[in-house]
């Protein structure tokens, strides 16, 4: 009987008919499988390790703390955005509109934020609070559209997210004539400035704790024990009563949501809604969870690999730049990373039907 993969590019539920073997049992597994897996799932830290002593030894500074903040403000929107990105292909889909969403968010956001101080609302904080109010539950919202969608029309997740990528990017252009809104409270600039220490940036502790947290949510709930049944067969999924197509909504309701918060780290960062925030950073997004070790199969991914890999391609950037490197080769780099993820789980999987 064959069995079915899900796909981005089919509608949810349906999968690509493929040869079922016997299952082995554990002693009948290759020694193969044992090594490539245990690969599998640290091989990324290995590359950070590496990539950090070799940048190191070419120029030192990397060790400094003006390094260390660049990284760790660097990947701040990329992570929230591959916490969200990793529910999504852990059920086998994918969201090409999260780096929309956080643009469109933050706009709207800081549009609102403005209206409210040339309303002469004295209370910067009550200002500050329906700011990320309003891009939270705007990401969340768009993110519930896209899941809707998906479910209910059955329409596969690639072709809905690209249709929202289009219609959602051209949202920051129509708010604010297309230009930067900068009359924001000080609260937002603080946010993006404050350095706890002097060494971690409370965007990029507020970006962490919420990869500590959706990573609970993921791997000590039945939430996230679902999100990989999904994954790994959604026809079995529904066999075993769970409501597939509810928590296919709440997953891209998830990604919205954290895009929404991407969209309001980034205003702090730079202390203005900009038009361009957003732009191609759901490429960025995809690649740090696939070098983090999940599978575009479904199934098959951790939170700890989305984090590892999404500084990695942080480290990448900065260490580039340290040792005076064209910064186009951090797309090159990435792709040969991408290509090696991605190898090593084809590998692992042939190896596994053997």
């Amino acid at each position: 009987m064959p069995v079915r993969l899900p796909s981005a590019f089919s509608p949810p539920g349906t999968t690509t008919p493929t040869e079922v073997l016997p299952a082995k049992t554990e002693g009948e597994r290759s020694p193969w499988l044992h090594v490539v897996d245990r690969i599998g799932d640290f091989w990324i830290v290995g590359v950070l390790g590496l990539m950090i002593l070799v940048f190191g030894v070419l120029n030192s500074e990397l060790y400094t703390k003006g390094a260390w903040l660049s990284i760790s403000n660097y990947s701040v929107e990329y992570l929230l955005l591959a916490v969200g990105q990793t529910f999504v292909i852990l059920t086998g889909g994918i969201d090409l509109s999260d780096g929309a969403i956080l643009g469109f968010s933050g706009m709207v956001s800081g549009w609102v934020m403005q209206g409210m101080i040339d309303s002469h609302v004295d209370n910067n904080v009550l200002t500050t609070v329906v700011g990320f109010a309003v891009a939270l539950a705007l990401g969340a919202l768009i993110g519930f559209v896209n899941g809707y969608l998906i479910t209910r029309l059955k329409l596969p997740p690639f072709i809905v997210t690209l249709g929202s990528l289009t219609a959602v990017g051209a949202g920051p252009a129509l708010i604010n004539g297309g230009t930067e809104v900068s009359t924001l409270p000080p609260q937002i600039g603080s946010i993006g400035t404050g350095a706890i220490g002097g060494w971690i940036y409370t965007t990029f502790l507020i970006a962490v704790a919420a990869c500590v947290l959706f990573g609970l949510l993921l791997h000590r709930t039945r939430f996230g024990l679902r999100t990989y049944a999904i994954g790994s067969n959604g026809l079995s999924a529904r066999r075993a009563g769970i409501d597939v197509d509810r928590h296919l909504v709440r997953v891209y309701t998830i990604s919205g949501l954290l895009a929404g918060l991407a969209g309001m780290m980034v205003m702090a960062n730079f202390n203005v809604a900009s038009p361009l925030s957003g732009q191609n950073d759901e490429l960025d997004a995809i690649a740090a969870v696939v070098i983090g070790g999940a599978s575009l199969f479904g199934g098959r991914g951790h939170m700890l690999g989305t984090f590892v890999g999404t500084m990695i391609i942080s480290l990448l950037v900065t260490g580039l730049v340290l040792v005076n490197v064209n910064g186009s080769w951090t797309e090159v780099a990435t792709g040969i990373i991408i290509i090696a993820a991605v190898a090593l789980d084809q590998v692992r999987l042939r190896l596994a039907e053997r």
